[in-house]
């Protein structure tokens, strides 16, 4: 099919998944059976099943234990979570997948992994210890709509290292490391301290450093001399583990809800916070991008190679286990010869020292040579048919919306002239086992006089405030700006960019609200929309 017809397809452009669903129809015809034939599952990853290409972005969130990791996960969906537990101590036991259901509840590990639906039915191989440690939390969230995240158990300390999981903790990073689309690594800027565990984790991450994001929390509550040497301590460490020209990004922030403490670094913590936000809002558009990514690494290598050549060098009859080790010794050799008569470039092969220690355990008598009509397909998905689905990939971009909440784009540029618009807010219904009586008086009004002498200090102009004024005294609520900004959108009811004695009072109200530690409504209740006399003059 060529790139014009696809294009003139209707299809292209009212279905999203189209992209997707190419990807897995390639991926079935031209790269399945290469991976069986060549055995690629015991080597590498399992084989895609359709839950792969159809979930949402995954985000994992990881961390040392007590670095704010579910306090992370709190503040991107606005809501608690069933199992979500803070606290200075391990709180967090076991791997919570976090998932949109339109009723809350808990599936137990065992039970998800045998769900078709869900990405998870290749955990099996971690054993019981660990499925009685994982869990995927399902609730009615508009976040969880479009992504889903992985809360992790902390990493140990150097103190707790003697403690055992029961599971090979590193290799079930690095299994949900290979799906996921973003990895948030989390380090608390009062307790840099990298342990043996810690480094072990590390390296089931080497590999995917695009997809790392590392954040070092809670930086407001360190002064700037402070958090200067802790940042070039962890880059330094960091540049220690992963061993790459590139420098790793560290955002620098304190990621919750709650009042930040007054910082002379306030506003870096701020601008950080935005781009870690953009980044993650993004991934929904991004999503076809990754998964294209992603089969492209698995096509691209050398498996299959290594093990036409290792079978093309085994004897027929006698000395194979001896020719066997022979051959797990010389790997390298071998390595340097397929890149020399295949011209596969260097960087297309697996780690060799895990390929030995793969090797060890395999039957090579199951090994199968080089079969042209597999290769000549495998060159087609590579050379042709990925090609063709590249300019579908801004086609499915422009279809995708931002993400709600704090996520929400709008939101965090509300303050900007551009953005002096309000969205529509859904009406809330009413309780039907209240009476009229109780949506009679506004719930702001017995505030209203304390409301009053703020706004009338701030020297309003014609009965409204600016927003550069109301941005000025918002801001020294040390809120952040993103919850801040959504305050202002549920405020602005008119959506003129001003507010007036009302929307003032509105404001306020909701930010005592979020200070006394209650999350925002998403949409604007019908007990706080202001009730206006359309003849009443301000005063």
């Amino acid at each position: 099919m060529s790139i014009r017809r696809l294009r003139s397809r209707p299809k292209a452009i009212g279905d999203v998944n189209l992209v997707t669903d190419e990807l897995k129809n390639l991926y079935y015809k031209r790269l399945l059976p290469i991976e069986k034939h060549y055995l690629f599952q015991h080597f590498h990853s399992p084989s895609y099943e359709d839950a792969d290409f159809d979930n949402k972005p995954m985000i994992l969130v990881m961390g040392q234990y007590s670095t704010g990791k579910t306090t992370f996960i709190r503040y991107l969906i606005e809501q608690d979570f069933l199992g979500g537990r803070v606290g200075p101590e391990p709180t967090t036991d076991c791997f919570s997948a976090l998932m949109h259901g339109e009723v809350e509840g808990i599936i137990p590990g065992n039970a998800l992994t045998m769900d078709p639906k869900k990405p998870f039915r290749n955990l099996d191989p971690f054993g019981n210890t660990f499925l009685n440690r994982f869990q995927c939390v399902q609730m009615p969230n508009p976040v969880l709509e479009n992504i889903s995240i992985i809360d992790t158990p902390g990493i140990l300390t150097a103190a707790r290292r003697r403690l055992s999981r029961g599971y090979d903790f590193p290799a079930v990073l690095r299994w949900f490391a290979e799906r996921v689309d973003r990895i948030i690594l989390l380090f608390d800027a009062h307790k840099l301290e990298f342990s043996d565990e810690l480094t072990r984790a590390f390296g089931a991450l080497c590999g995917h450093e695009d997809k790392l994001r590392v954040v070092l929390n809670k930086a407001d509550r360190v002064d700037s001399q402070q958090l200067m040497r802790v940042y070039g301590a962890l880059m330094w460490s960091l540049g220690k583990v992963f061993k790459t020209p590139e420098i790793l990004k560290v955002y620098i922030g304190s990621f919750w809800s709650e009042p930040r403490q007054k910082c002379d670094h306030y506003e870096l913590i701020e601008l950080e916070e935005e781009d870690l936000l953009t980044d993650i809002r993004n991934l929904p558009r991004n999503a076809a991008l990754r998964k294209l990514n992603d089969l492209v690494k698995r096509a691209r290598l050398a498996h299959a190679h290594i093990i036409g050549q290792l079978k093309k060098e085994m004897p027929t009859i006698f000395c194979k286990e001896s020719k066997k080790h022979s051959l797990i010794y010389d790997l390298p050799e071998i390595f340097l010869k397929i890149q020399q008569q295949q011209r596969v470039p260097a960087g297309d092969f697996p780690d060799c020292n895990k390929m030995q220690e793969k090797l060890l355990g395999q039957d090579f008598s199951k090994f199968k040579t080089l079969k042209p009509s597999l290769m000549a397909s495998l060159d087609k998905l590579l050379t042709t048919d990925i090609g063709k689905l590249v300019p579908l990939l801004k086609i499915q971009e422009l279809t995708k919306k931002s993400l709600p909440g704090v996520l929400d784009g709008d939101f965090l540029g509300t303050f900007k002239p551009e953005h002096y618009r309000r969205d529509p807010f859904k009406e809330i219904p009413r309780d039907e086992e209240g009476s009229e009586e109780d949506f009679d008086e506004w719930a702001v009004e017995k505030y209203k006089p304390r409301y009053d002498e703020i706004f009338y200090n701030l020297n309003p102009c014609e009965g409204k405030l600016s927003g550069t004024k109301v941005r000025e005294w918002m801001t020294g609520t040390l809120l952040p700006s993103s919850v801040l900004a959504h305050i202002w959108r549920l405020s602005d009811v008119d959506g003129d960019g001003m507010l007036d004695n009302e929307e003032f009072a509105l404001a306020v109200h909701l930010i005592e609200g979020k200070v006394d530690g209650y999350y925002l409504p998403r949409e604007l209740p019908s007990h706080l929309v202001p009730q206006r006399n359309e003849s009443a003059d301000h005063p």
